[in-house]
């Protein structure tokens, strides 16, 4: 079972939270679904998300995709740190 962890600084749980659900649909017509969603306890501004992905590789690419997009918009976005994990 493939997984997606992303680590956003800078943010809101709260924001991050109505953002995930706006997308939810999206997010699922790529294989992606959202399974947590945490606040670190230990730095309030660290938002972390959990996706089960489909098809990892696809993934993969659509998350470059998109973020190069946002960076060619306003190079100074905040975008999430993505760790692609694979399961047995």
């Amino acid at each position: 079972m493939a997984h997606v962890l992303a680590k956003l600084r800078g943010a809101r749980l709260v924001d991050v939270k109505a953002q995930l659900d706006k997308d939810a649909a999206s997010h699922a017509e790529q294989g992606m679904y959202l399974e947590h969603l945490w606040q670190n306890a230990e730095d309030p501004a660290e938002v972390l998300f959990l996706f089960q992905v489909t098809d990892l590789d696809h993934c993969r690419q659509l998350v470059k995709k998109n973020h190069a997009q946002a960076r060619q918009q306003d190079p100074a976005v905040s975008l999430p740190e993505m760790t692609f994990l694979e399961g047995l």
